[in-house]
């Protein structure tokens, strides 16, 4: 199959490159290596990827070249487009330091038109998280676009995905940077935040089972789609993410004694406007693909940590196994969380 991935030097992307690329696909990556963290890590994950597969074809473009990304398509006419390039976060803010906007649909307008020239058979793309503010604006914008234009597309809302070459502005870098320079880690809610984390392989895997399966509309709907969701339209959404929730001092106390050292808190009172996320249903994409994540919070975070020595070797003490138990500023300063 023949597919475009925006966003391929990024975590996610890079992850869904190898793997499409392991598996015999087609692969073309497009990423503008911007700044809104470190590029260097962006270049690794390239390099990483190229070390066990060999180069692929990779254009460094902006989504806001509309000429360009006109010439991209009509060279590589994708059958399927992974929109992966996009600035998501758990709050969406208006603008980031560049004037342009920090949501997760802010670029995805530009692939419309393109897709639907070129007559892409499935679009997906990431989707605003669950408690992003800006949400429902974006998601009207979607509905709209697809009265127009009628791409078969499937929204995926990842939750809290981590795990080797992860983004520096995440949970996890940012709990093991604090804990190992022995900064303190601010806890709304006094830590009793419930996540639900996912591990990247298990959201790789899922999103890779989705390439054969576009959206036609009616009874494509899901359960957990929201109103705005029109079921005669080609599109729906999904929860993209892990198994259980997972309370955020748990995970903090998980990556301790992986990292060998303890944490400074700070406990606050969870502000008023602030409610704390509930549980994302994510069975009618596992009732969709026949997979569920699989991964354990203990061991995806020892592999985690293991690449994190290795790539940082921030002055801890050597990972320590991954542990079996039952049951997000590159340099943090007291970052809140």
């Amino acid at each position: 199959m023949n597919i475009l991935i925006t966003g391929a030097a990024g975590f996610i992307g890079a992850h869904t490159a190898l793997r499409l690329l392991k598996d015999g696909h087609q692969v073309t990556g497009l990423d503008n290596f911007n700044a809104h963290y470190d590029p260097q890590l962006k270049q690794d994950r390239v390099r990483w990827v190229a070390e066990q597969v060999g180069q692929f074809p990779l254009r460094q473009l902006d989504l806001n070249d509309a000429p360009a990304l006109g010439r991209l398509f009509a060279e590589v006419r994708p059958q399927v487009v992974i929109h992966l390039a996009t600035q998501p976060g758990g709050r969406c803010t208006q603008a980031n330091a560049h004037g342009q906007p920090d949501c997760s649909q802010a670029g995805l307008q530009p692939i419309l038109a393109p897709c639907q020239r070129h007559t892409v058979e499935h679009l997906i793309y990431a989707a605003p998280e669950s408690h992003c503010t800006c949400k429902a604006g974006s998601a009207l914008q979607v509905d709209s676009d697809g009265r127009l234009q009628g791409i078969p597309s499937t929204a995926l809302r990842f939750l809290t995905v981590y795990g080797p070459w992860g983004r520096p502005d995440m949970a996890p870098h940012l709990f093991a940077r604090a804990i190992c320079e022995e900064l303190p880690l601010k806890l709304f809610n006094h830590g009793l935040h419930q996540r639900d984390f996912s591990y990247i392989d298990d959201v790789v895997h899922s999103l890779v089972r989705l390439l054969h399966k576009p959206p036609s509309g009616h009874t494509q709907l899901q359960d957990e789609s929201p109103a705005w969701l029109d079921s005669t339209l080609p599109r729906r959404l999904f929860n993209i993410g892990g198994q259980r929730l997972v309370q955020l001092k748990d995970y903090v106390a998980t990556l301790e004694q992986l990292l060998g050292r303890k944490a400074r808190f700070e406990y606050l009172s969870l502000p008023g406007n602030d409610l704390p996320p509930g549980p994302e249903p994510i069975s009618a994409l596992e009732n969709l693909t026949g997979f569920g994540p699989q991964t354990p919070l203990a061991q995806g975070l020892g592999h985690f940590v293991e690449w994190f020595h290795a790539y940082y070797r921030p002055g801890c003490v050597p990972p320590a196994p991954a542990l079996e138990l039952s049951g997000q500023s590159p340099q943090p300063q007291g970052r809140e969380y």
